[in-house]
């Protein structure tokens, strides 16, 4: 049996959450925080850092950093300002470059730790792998004793288990890369602290390069961990109890870094006002907002807000509204011609949910149903700025069977329903049109699932359950192949 050449991702996990919960289940949103909050501040989750920077020369970004509930890593990456190096100042410049480096360090050696604790866990796999080869081999060998069925069927799952051991073999060179960047930095600190002392001593320029090349180094790691396939939904945690038994609520996966506010929009239908909360904190315990008033009514609970504005689809219609919250002002509106509305195809659950809007790692994205689709579910790349579609694939899944819907990494994800027992069943890719039933479990807490949206950013899927508002962590797996390195 050929091998194919695969190398191993990671396993991606965001948000951590509220109390014990984030130093067990979700250590941290971020695994290199700027700012920590305890359980005794607010025990609410950090967002301080992003997925990718709003402008990479203002100042040093930590980019995807976080753990899973096994410990394991997320590749992090510290990017220096782009236009720190001058030849004025030299010394204060030469500080600033120091100090920033010594950040690297700490950067990597938190990598570094992680990615130690995840190669043990790999190692102990691939112990366990080899055992159960060999296992098989023996059973193989008197396969007499066994009857056919259960034969073919060990036989099958061993073919589907050999290939993970040239992944694990891979995974330890990761880790050894990891060891590589780490030298480097100590070298580079190093180097930085001579000169602090003997100015002149060395190619500032030289140093510079140096420093860039690790940088990008390191955020080409990052860019290749960035995606992946669910694997995995946690339990989910709570942050509020408010609000009817439908909603919507959201951050912005494209703020700049520092804006946490929270939005929230109570109801599915004749509302048009919208809360605007400072912060997670705020939002937990508090009740002070601004209102923001739209100048139509929504319809559903598909808004997403993104890049500053909130994208609705106005109620009755299949128009979709772009309003700047800065200028209190529709940007742009436009029809999505065929879609279906005035629940004419929404999710099962009803309340006008034709039209559903999304935001993930690629853009923005609505899902609806067609007549000419029969009903079935239709995904389309929107342009944020014009509202055009870009691209649309039709699926063979009916959009009335759907619970509730969410796009992760260009991939739509369905929910088998909204209420009792719950879980993610039917995933249509659309970087290559095809379809696959999986089988997910999703712990639905409130019996009433009317919103379910994932959050690029944070990495974490948004949920109004029944009145709660509700976070769930994900697991996404990457596979590299070797064109990729």
């Amino acid at each position: 049996m050929s091998v194919p050449l695969l190398k191993i991702g990671v396993v991606l996990s965001t948000m951590a959450m509220i109390t014990n919960w984030m130093s067990q289940t979700l250590p941290s949103l971020v695994g290199l925080n700027t700012t920590k909050i305890t359980a005794e501040r607010a025990g609410y989750p950090d967002r301080s850092t992003g997925v990718l920077p709003a402008n990479p020369e203002e100042s040093w970004q930590v980019y995807s950093s976080a753990q899973d509930s096994e410990g394991r890593c997320v590749c992090t990456v510290v990017a220096p300002q782009q236009s720190m190096c001058s030849r004025d100042a030299r010394t204060k410049q030469l500080r600033q470059l120091l100090e920033k480096v010594q950040n690297m360090t700490q950067s990597i050696q938190v990598l570094d730790q992680r990615t130690q604790r995840d190669l043990q866990y790999v190692e102990k796999m691939e112990v366990q792998l080899r055992g159960l080869e060999t296992k098989f081999r023996q059973v193989e060998e008197n396969h007499k004793q066994n009857t056919a069925k259960q034969y073919k069927a060990i036989k099958a799952k061993m073919e589907e288990l050999r290939p993970l051991i040239p992944v694990l073999e891979e995974y330890k060179a990761d880790a050894k890369l990891v060891l590589q960047f780490k030298e480097e930095v100590q070298n580079l600190t190093s180097v930085l602290s001579e000169l602090q002392e003997e100015m002149g001593a060395y190619d500032y320029e030289e140093l510079h390069t140096r420093v860039s090349n690790l940088e990008e180094r390191l955020r080409a790691c990052m860019q290749k961990l960035a995606c992946g396939k669910l694997t995995g939904i946690s339990d989910p945690v709570t942050i509020k109890t408010s609000g009817s038994r439908f909603g919507s609520w959201m951050t912005d996966p494209a703020a700049p870094e520092g804006d946490t506010r929270v939005w929230y929009m109570d109801g599915y239908h004749n509302n048009r006002f919208v809360r605007e909360y400072k912060s997670m904190a705020d939002f937990m315990t508090t009740d002070n907002f601004t209102s923001h008033r739209l100048p139509h009514p929504w319809s559903g609970t598909g808004q997403v807000v993104y890049n500053g504005s909130i994208y609705f689809n106005k109620f009755q219609s299949h128009v979709i509204i772009k309003f700047d919250f800065k200028t209190s002002t529709i940007s742009k509106s436009r029809q999505l011609d065929n879609a279906g509305y005035n629940n004419m195809y929404h999710y099962a659950w009803g309340g006008h949910s034709d039209i559903d809007l999304m935001v993930d790692e690629g853009g923005l994205w609505a899902v609806y149903a067609t007549n000419q689709n029969a009903g079935n579910i239709v995904i389309s790349k929107l342009n944020p700025s014009t509202l055009q579609i870009i691209k649309s694939w039709t699926t063979n899944h009916p959009k009335r069977s759907a619970g509730e819907a969410f796009m992760i990494c260009g991939t739509l994800y369905v929910t088998n329903g909204y209420s009792g027992g719950t879980k993610v069943y039917y995933a249509y890719s659309t970087n290559s049109s095809t379809y696959e039933y999986i089988d997910i479990a999703f712990q639905n807490k409130y019996s009433h699932i009317s919103m379910l949206d994932y959050n690029p950013r944070d990495r974490a899927l948004y949920a109004w359950n029944n009145g709660h508002q509700v976070l769930y962590n994900v697991t996404l797996f990457h596979v590299i192949s070797s064109q990729e390195l």
